[in-house]
Order: C-alpha cells, then sequence, then structure tokens
C-alpha cells in the first residue's frame, strides 16, 4: 500500500504551477463539459424559440456546439502568438476565464436560437485565450526528460473535469427545478430555479473557482519573458528536406482527424438513444467512457513516452482508433457501446500526450504559444467539424458518422507513421510496440 502511494506521488510531481493550473482547468473543464448536454437539451425544450431557418434540429445543435470549436480555434493561433510576443501567459489566460464565467451566465436569460448562437460564439472566442497560454505554460515549466509526464498530468486533472460534467449535468437538469431555502430576511429566499438555469448557475461558478486560483497561485515563469517575440512562423513542409511535410504541422492534422471522430458522437445524441433504446444517462455514461480512459491513462502514457519516445505511442493510438471508432456504428446494446468508447478512449489516452510532447521538444525558446497552438488548434477545428459532420451524415444511415471517422483516422496514421520522427535520442524501445 505504501509502496503504491509512493509511485502514485511521484506520478503526479510536478511543477506547483503546472498542478495548479490542472486542477484551474478541471473545475472550468465541469462547466464546459455541462453544456454539451445541457444544450442539446435546451435547444430541444419548449424554452427556446425564434426563426430555424428550415433548419432541423440535429443540425441547429451541431452548428451550436461547432461554432464554440470553430471560433476557439480559429483565433488560438493569433492569441498564441500575441502570448509569444508578450509572454504573458498568466494574462491571457485570467481574460478568457472571466470571459468564460460570464458567458455561462448569460445562458440563464437566453431564450432565442439567435442568443445562443451568439453566447456560445463568445465562449470561443473566450476559450481561444485560455488554451494556447496554459498549455504553452505547461510546456514551459517541463524539460524533455519530463515534458511527457507534465503534459500528461495537465490533462488528466483537466479531463477529470471534462468527464464529471456530462454525468452530473443530466441529473441537475432532470432533479430540477429547484426551490431556494427562505432563511430570514435572505431576499432570494422561496425563488424557484428550473434546471436549465441550476446547470448555467453551475458552470459560471466553476469558471469563476478556475479564475480565483490563477490568480493567486499562478505566476509567469522568468524565461517566458526572456524570450518573449522569437521567430513565430508556422512551417507546412518540412525545413530539413527529409519529409513532405513539417512534424508540427503533421501532428496538427492527425489531432484534428482524431478530435473529428471524438466530436461525432455528442450531436447525434438523439438518434444514439433511439437506436440503442436507452436513456440519457446512459448516453453521459457512455460520453464519460471516454473521459474515464483518458484519466486512468494520460499521465501513466505521460510518463512513458519520456522514457520509451513520443512517435510509438502515437502511432499505436491513432491505428487502435480506426477499430474502436467504426464498431460504434454497428452496436447494438448499450453496454458494447460504453466499451466501445472506453477504448476508443485508450486510443485517444496514446496520441494526447506524447504528440503535445513532441511538439514541445521542437518548440524553440519563446515558441511554445505558437508552436502548440497548431494542435491545440486543430483538436477545436475537429471537435467543431465532429458534430457538423454526424449531424449531416446520421440522415444517411445510423453506422455513417463513424464510417466517416474510421476513415480519417486511417488517414492520421498514416500521415504520422510516415511524416514524424522520434524527438527522444535515447528512447527505450517500447515493450510490444517497438521503437
Amino acid at each position: 500500500m505504501e509502496r503504491s502511494l509512493r509511485r502514485l506521488r511521484a506520478a503526479f510531481a510536478v511543477d506547483r504551477r503546472v498542478l495548479t493550473l490542472a486542477f484551474a482547468r478541471m473545475a472550468d473543464g465541469i462547466g464546459n463539459s455541462f453544456l454539451i448536454v445541457v444544450i442539446p437539451l435546451y435547444v430541444t425544450s419548449d424554452v427556446v424559440t425564434g426563426a430555424t431557418f428550415g433548419l432541423s434540429e440535429s443540425v441547429i445543435i451541431g452548428g451550436i456546439l461547432s461554432l464554440f470549436g470553430f471560433l476557439n480555434s480559429s483565433f488560438q493561433p493569433f492569441t498564441g502568438r500575441l502570448s509569444d510576443r508578450t509572454g504573458r501567459r498568466k494574462t491571457f489566460i485570467l481574460i478568457g476565464l472571466a470571459g468564460l464565467a460570464t458567458t455561462n451566465l448569460a445562458y440563464v436569460v437566453a431564450d432565442t436560437y439567435r442568443s445562443l448562437v451568439l453566447i456560445r460564439g463568445l465562449q470561443g472566442l473566450s476559450v481561444a485565450f485560455i488554451i494556447p497560454a496554459s498549455i504553452a505554460l505547461v510546456n514551459e515549466l517541463a524539460t524533455t526528460t519530463d515534458r511527457g509526464g507534465n503534459m500528461g498530468v495537465y490533462n488528466t486533472f483537466r479531463l477529470v473535469g471534462f468527464g464529471a460534467g456530462p454525468v452530473a449535468a443530466g441529473a441537475v437538469v432532470n432533479a430540477g427545478p429547484y426551490t431556494i431555502p427562505a432563511l430570514g430576511d435572505f431576499p432570494l429566499g422561496g425563488l424557484s430555479i428550473n434546471g436549465f438555469d441550476a446547470a448555467f448557475f453551475v458552470a459560471s461558478i466553476t469558471a469563476t473557482i478556475s479564475y480565483v486560483l490563477v490568480t493567486i497561485l499562478i505566476t509567469d515563469p522568468e524565461s517566458t519573458r526572456e524570450n518573449a517575440g522569437a521567430d513565430l512562423s508556422i512551417d507546412i513542409r518540412d525545413a530539413s528536406g527529409a519529409k513532405f511535410f513539417d512534424p508540427i504541422f503533421t501532428l496538427g492534422v492527425a489531432t484534428l482527424f482524431l478530435a473529428t471522430t471524438i466530436g461525432l458522437f455528442a450531436t447525434i445524441q438523439p438518434q444514439i438513444n433511439d437506436h440503442l433504446e436507452q436513456g440519457s444517462t446512459w448516453f453521459g455514461l457512455q460520453f464519460a467512457a471516454f473521459i474515464v480512459a483518458q484519466v486512468l491513462l494520460q499521465t501513466p502514457v505521460g510518463r512513458a513516452c519520456d522514457r520509451y519516445g513520443r512517435r510509438p505511442f502515437i502511432v499505436f493510438g491513432m491505428v487502435f482508433l480506426i477499430p474502436t471508432t467504426l464498431v460504434q456504428g454497428f452496436i447494438g446494446s448499450s453496454e458494447m457501446m460504453f466499451l466501445a468508447r472506453l477504448l476508443q478512449g485508450v486510443a485517444g489516452a496514446m496520441v494526447f500526450a506524447p504528440s503535445l510532447a513532441l511538439a514541445g521538444d521542437l518548440a524553440g525558446a519563446g515558441e511554445s504559444g505558437s508552436k502548440l497552438s497548431v494542435l491545440t488548434m486543430a483538436f477545436g477545428f475537429g471537435i467543431a467539424v465532429g458534430p457538423l459532420a454526424s449531424g449531416l451524415l446520421i440522415g444517411y444511415g445510423f453506422r455513417w458518422p463513424f464510417v466517416f471517422g474510421a476513415v480519417i483516422a486511417a488517414l492520421g496514421a498514416l500521415l504520422v507513421f510516415t511524416q514524424v520522427e522520434e524527438t527522444l535520442e535515447t528512447a527505450a524501445s517500447v515493450p510490444g510496440i517497438g521503437g
């Protein structure tokens, strides 16, 4: 028991600022993932009205969810580059968290499709300030020997929040309305809050908690300020001529394909529930299954890629993503869908931290925001493209969104295998995988 505790402490032994940032992102992750489940339910409720422009509910839901990803991804290269030039990561994170807390609260007064689109768009812009600055800060607090572990710890806590949200969101909405107890002269005593408003309040509170944690406990490292304004160009072609594509660009494309396969699931919640003859609770568990695998594996995979190298894990993860995505289109039970999502999460865990670590190895001093924003931007675009693609493809049959995901996963695996080289010079051989 004591030995297990020592190993656990060693796995999470990182810079205090990395751990604080991880906890802060866990808190705002709970709120953001709340909305992934709540928004589709909100759109289909009697609360939201207004013109639909002739679009079906599934397309509207996909559009609202996708807008967030498109805007936050589109602006990440600019905010990442600006944070490189100024060397002020903390300021950018706080701007984004303040915007997120405010927009989460704004849903309480949103009762039209147009207002939902506006608020979700502003949230996308807010998150564009948070992601590049956060991941750049984690990268700058790491070295080549522990970068994978730092990325793993950061992603683990962030995904704990992202995974907990969907499970809790459905319960919060369904348990409403809530009545505030009448305590003395408290002015809000007796006020009734419906389940949707309660979920939006929770999302706003979690973003506020993140803001407070970052304000008190995070500082920019001196090296960030000293190297601000370095070369911030992004290459598509490999400058060395050894490969056709630049390795960071290639990882960005693979991340785009990975994130797209992840994003296929949320938009078609009604169709999945009908196909499997299940309720929203089962769907929440299936959605969270992917995140559970991420939470369990991010840190050990990150530590392992510091020892065995980044590339073997990325290649294996992209290859394993193909069958675990495809099978979801042919499953007929809730339990098997849960298992498929869990295994798909294993595939994703093999890719996330090693990809960020490899890109971080290649980023020069003062370039973390710009270089790593290629991957974070690609992930955001994928999360945006996925819901939109599944919303359109589901009309041709239940299996087609997942067939599409398997095809692009195969393309991503081929790109990584042919265009990305190992960055660790002393990497050991991975048992059962090879170098």
